[in-house]
Parts: C-alpha cells; structure tokens; sequence
C-alpha cells in the first residue's frame, strides 16, 4: 500500500473516530434519558457547545474527503503516488490538527490556528492538483 493510500485510510479511519465518538455521546445521552432518541439536530444545536464543535469537526472532515482523498485516489490510479506520497501524511497530520483545535477551542487564536492548519490541506491540494494536471498540458 502506498504512503498515499495509507494516509488516505488514516483520513478515513479520522473521519469515522470522531463519527464514533459523537454516536457514542448521542448514545449516552439517550440511555440516561438526558435526550430522547428523536432530540437530535444535525448540527447538535441542542446540545453542548463541545458537541456542536464535534459536529462540524465531523463534517470537516466529510466536506474535505471528497476533494483531498479524490487527489489521493486520482495519484494511485493513474499510477501517479509519487506526487502526493511526499505529502500525505502531512495533509493528514493537518486535518486532524484542525479537528483537535476545533474539538478544543473557538477562540480568537484557536480559529486563527484551526485556518491556519486547514490552510496547509489547501496549500497542497493545490499543489497535487498541478503537479498531476501538468503532464495533460504538455503537447509532447
């Protein structure tokens, strides 16, 4: 398995952690009768500010899978890992990163932090996607 494949299951494996732990809170608060089963909102709202935060961290990393494992995917199948295995695990590292910052804080510098570390997701996405796009613009 490539390093890009690797970190792309780290992504995943991340992404259903935190979907674990904020059903096995949901959970809890049903069995001890402090929600009811149908007390939910998507976003938590109704709940503590921690549990909307683990919400979005969530969601993150649902909105962010398409586009950072959609690169990952693209680098393996066209037999192209060699461009994003340098920095898979640092895009991983990022995004859970982001995830802890967000479960931990909104302040100020906590937002500024969390942007900071979705930042880096971006900065190489945007890389992968022209270093795997710049052999389609040679006419050679």
């Amino acid at each position: 398995m490539t390093v890009t494949l690797q970190a792309l299951l780290g992504f995943i494996a991340w992404t259903l952690c935190l979907l674990v732990l904020m059903e096995g809170i949901r959970s809890w608060l049903v069995l001890s009768g402090a929600v009811p089963a149908n007390g939910f909102n998507p976003e938590n709202s109704n709940l503590s500010p921690f549990m909307q935060r683990l919400a979005r961290a969530h969601a993150n990393c649902l909105e962010g899978l398409p586009i950072f494992g959609g690169l990952m995917l693209i680098a393996t199948v066209a037999d192209r890992s060699a461009v994003t295995d340098p920095l898979a695990w640092a895009l991983l590292a990022a995004r859970v990163v982001q995830s802890l910052i967000h479960l931990a804080s909104t302040s100020p510098a906590a937002v500024t932090a969390r942007f900071t570390a979705f930042g880096v997701q971006m900065g190489i996405a945007v890389y992968w996607v022209f270093r795997l796009a710049l052999p389609l613009l040679d006419p050679t």
